[in-house]
């Protein structure tokens, strides 16, 4: 640790990062980033990067909005925080709450508040379990998610979550939660199987799920409209439909996990209306404040708010909460944040540029190294193999994911690793076409220092 600054030891010393070796992590210490602006980040020896994954997915509106930073001082002078427990409440969150309830893709009620998109998901397996116990229908405990999924880390939303290291030695799932196939057709379709053969089959499998498991005790299903942290999988025209009408067929209740599609994302404010999804609740975070501030909400139908009233007037209390439920300064930052979406008109944006970033992404599968590429609006990917006819992946002992992640760092390009040697782009929302040119030109140069190193080390032997 001799050659670290002092900084990234003191880090070491005290800090437990997510998602990281951190074992390894003690040799190789942090990436410190002092300060933002717009699509930019510059770490602590002053190094300027693009942030090419928005931060984690959240930074919507780029570092340092100045109306951003304006909410979040005018409402710490106002009033830093007051809670909304026992019928209080500060004007805020009425605020935000009617604004989301403008946007949503559902006819929803009422907004519940929370932290985090972890917390969100959290608060749908209790609410859901709430509902079907006023109901009468006390059986319906089980929530189908789907391999690769990623819906969170507390216990419920790792659970739901169906990625191995969110639960391996964690003693997760816990016994509510089912998975069923994954929507990834360059990975999981049966050979010479089409797009359309292979949704069929996958609607086919969850009913086959959901009728051995007996209708009755089955709650609800969830999904992210475009699976972020499992690969950025997105789903083939007419997936959802199909999923939808099983869904209906048995009365299961279906939520939407909006947290990286929510805002403009994918060209639509909500990746629900990308691919034609009818939730019956979403949950939303990270780019609801542009990840200012953490916020994050669920959606409360009328069916639900009604069992909910319901189950108050019989205990006495609606017995769940927060202390920083609808924290006033994250809701006044969440408010001016929806505002600059519409004043700005950044659906339209996404719209206007999404076609450059498409292409540039969908350019990289002529890549030696690129298996796979894919990306819809502002988000895509790339799948990394060592043969591109057998889709054969290299050896995960080699990390050409992360190698390619630390060469795009050598270019000044932060993008991120996910399993399976799948690198993830997802820029600002603000990006501009020749900002997206930047991206990508650094990201090619990231490939060709890697594949230089695959070839001159023969790390594509079977």
């Amino acid at each position: 640790m001799t050659s670290l600054s002092n900084a990234a030891v003191r880090d070491i010393e005290t800090v437990i990062h997510p998602y990281t070796n951190l074992d390894a992590f003690r040799g190789t210490g942090p990436m410190i980033i002092e300060r933002g602006e717009g699509i930019h980040v510059w770490d602590a020896d002053g190094r300027k990067y693009i942030e090419g994954l928005a931060g984690l997915w959240c930074t919507s509106l780029g570092y340092n909005e100045p109306e951003l930073i304006e909410a979040a001082t005018e409402q710490l002078r106002q009033l830093p925080f007051t809670h909304v427990f026992g019928g209080k409440s500060h004007e805020r969150a009425a605020e935000l709450a009617e604004k989301l309830k403008a946007i949503v893709p559902h006819k929803a009620s009422k907004i519940l508040f929370c932290g985090s998109g972890s917390e969100a998901n959290d608060q749908q397996v209790k609410l859901v379990w709430y509902y079907n116990n006023a109901r009468g229908q006390t059986k319906r405990k089980k929530i189908i998610s789907r391999q690769r999924a990623y819906h969170g880390v507390t216990v419920a939303s790792a659970s739901l979550t169906g990625l191995l290291p969110n639960h391996r030695d964690f003693d997760l799932p816990l016994s509510f939660a089912r998975h069923t196939d994954c929507p990834h057709y360059y990975r999981y379709a049966e050979p010479g199987e089409t797009e359309d053969e292979f949704t069929t089959r996958l609607a086919q499998n969850l009913e086959k799920m959901i009728i051995e498991e007996d209708p009755e005790t089955v709650a609800a299903f969830i999904a992210e409209p475009i699976m972020g942290a499992g690969g950025v999988i997105i789903p083939p025209e007419g997936y959802f439909q199909k999923i939808q009408a099983v869904l209906d067929k048995y009365g299961i209740y279906f939520i939407a996990d909006e947290v990286i599609c929510g805002f403009a994302r994918t060209g639509n404010m909500f990746g629900s209306q990308t691919f034609g999804i009818k939730p019956d609740s979403i949950s939303v975070a990270k780019a609801l404040s542009s990840a200012y501030v953490p916020i994050a909400a669920v959606t409360i139908g009328e069916d639900m708010y009604q069992a909910m009233l319901d189950e108050s007037k019989k205990i006495g209390t609606f017995g769940h909460g927060f202390t920083y439920t609808a924290h006033p300064v994250a809701a006044a930052v969440a408010a001016k944040t929806l505002e600059i979406y519409d004043k700005r008109n950044i659906v339209g944006h996404v719209r206007s540029v999404a076609p450059k970033f498409e292409a540039r992404v969908a350019r990289l599968a002529e890549h030696p190294l690129v298996g796979h590429a894919r990306a819809k609006g502002l988000i895509g990917a790339i799948e990394l193999v060592a043969e591109k006819t057998s889709k054969r992946s290299f050896d995960p002992a080699a990390g050409i994911g992360a190698a390619v992640v630390k060469a795009a760092e050598k270019h000044g390009l932060i993008v991120r690793a996910l399993g399976g040697d799948i690198v993830a782009f997802c820029p600002p929302l603000i990006v501009k076409d020749a900002d997206i040119d930047d991206i990508f030109d650094r990201a090619e140069h990231a490939l060709d220092d890697v594949e230089a190193t695959v070839t001159k080390e023969s790390l594509r032997s079977a």
